[in-house]
């Protein structure tokens, strides 16, 4: 039998549990039925205050009696299963979420080899960085530069009075070389709002296999890695991995929207190019996927 507790009409049973005289009289007919005198005496009170909690057990539905005339009124539990049913609680999702397509950059600075592509074709030709600027780029499913950076705008979304707990950016990546590379290494930062969130270093240039979802036209670098960012109130987490400590603090979040920058770094190594997938290119059916929880 299910018992709703958020139920008043259900009152009257857990009432009927809130005494130590009537959980004793549970206990006693749980051996073997009894009548009032037998419980009276059992558990030390008088049988008119023994009739009374009876009565109070039978209007709960937990004791059924019968006269008898040798015993008077004999008493006997009802054997019954219940389950507490609480209510669902509803704890509010305070996020936004949304898919940056990979054409959606608001600046873009980059050398050869570069380029960017739909899912049918190249857009405008290779290695000429004026295209990034072409009016379908809307439609870029991968883009690609051997130095240089694009950057991203981020709605701000957060209500007032409300302030960030964790952002998230989650992007499938490679290196970028002229030839394919598998193991040619590359340098990649993401800058939010022009403060560094931490170095990746990809390990290649994949052509080994065809990307599980790229075009059978495109010959070049055919997957990425799928890389998860996290900024929070303890640092930045690549992958679950603590990589720097700043925190969210650091970030200048009281900002109308906020710029997300991807960069080829050439500080510690000659560059190596960046690469970026789009739904339908590499292995993994998204853009840049930007989640941002607060409270």
């Amino acid at each position: 039998m299910n018992l709703d507790i958020s139920s008043e009409e259900n009152l009257i049973f857990f009432e009927a549990l809130a005494s130590p005289v009537r959980i004793k009289i549970i206990k006693c007919l749980s051996k073997k039925n009894m009548n009032i005198k037998e419980l009276a005496d059992e558990i030390g009170v008088s049988s008119a205050i023994m009739t009374t909690h009876i009565r109070k057990m039978e209007e709960a539905g937990l004791v059924e009696s019968r006269k008898s005339k040798a015993f008077g009124k004999v008493c006997k539990l009802i054997e019954k299963t219940y389950n507490l049913v609480f209510p669902v609680i509803h704890v509010p999702m305070n996020y936004y979420d949304l898919n940056l397509k990979l054409g959606q950059y608001t600046e873009a600075c980059v050398e050869p080899t570069c380029g960017i592509a739909t899912e049918e074709s190249v857009i405008g030709s290779f290695d000429e960085p004026k295209y990034f600027f072409d009016s379908r780029r809307d439609e870029t499913q991968l883009l690609w530069f051997s130095k240089g950076f694009v950057e991203y705008r981020i709605p701000n979304y957060i209500p007032q009075n409300c302030r960030a707990t964790s952002i998230e950016i989650c992007v499938e990546m490679s290196s970028e070389y002229s030839h394919i590379d598998n193991a040619g290494q590359s340098d990649i930062i993401l800058y939010l709002n022009d403060e560094e969130l931490c170095l990746w270093t990809s390990p290649g240039d994949f052509g080994d296999r065809r990307g599980r979802y790229t075009p059978n036209w495109w010959r070049s670098g055919q997957y990425g890695i799928l890389k998860r960012y996290e900024i929070n109130e303890k640092g930045v987490y690549l992958d679950k991995v603590l990589k720097s400590e700043k925190t969210l603090e650091d970030y200048k979040l009281e900002r109308q929207s906020w710029t997300l920058r991807f960069e080829v770094c050439d500080k510690y190594r000659k560059a190596g190019g960046l690469t970026i997938f789009g739904e339908k290119f590499g292995d993994y059916a998204q853009d840049i996927y930007v989640c941002v929880r607060y409270d």
